[in-house]
């Protein structure tokens, strides 16, 4: 019964990604990791003897303890990940946030000389 409604638990989580991917809430690079995971973890609730397996090969007795550690580390995983990609973005805006203040000026610039030179009647030079 339990390996059911695990069954059932994870596809209806891959349902939500393909549906978050469908809608484009979700990117594709984050999508394959999630489409993956649950792949996996269909994967060993049809065959819990490849996790009794390798748990035995670790050495460690109960197999759910396994599934506890891969899952801690998985998500650190992530957490790391989404760091990186959050300080990336941070430095893009950082960025993007100076070449807007840099173009403020310099428009503003523009605007003053414009000015002046329609105040006093002149032609604007070219290039400045």
């Amino acid at each position: 019964m339990s390996l059911l409604m695990g069954s059932i638990v994870v596809v209806a989580i891959l349902f939500f990604v393909f549906e978050m991917l469908r809608r484009q809430k979700l990117r594709e690079k984050y999508a394959v990791l999630w489409i993956v995971i649950g792949i996996g973890t269909l994967l060993l609730s049809a065959f819990p003897s490849v996790l009794e397996k390798a748990s035995g090969l670790l050495g460690i007795q109960v197999p759910a303890n396994l599934l506890f550690i891969m899952t801690l580390v998985l998500l650190v995983g992530v957490c790391l990940h989404l760091s990186r990609e959050q300080s990336q973005a941070e430095d893009e805006v950082r960025i993007l946030c100076e070449e807007v203040a840099l173009l403020r000026a310099d428009l503003a610039d523009v605007r003053h000389r414009l000015k002046a030179v329609s105040t006093s009647g002149e032609e604007p030079e070219n290039g400045q």
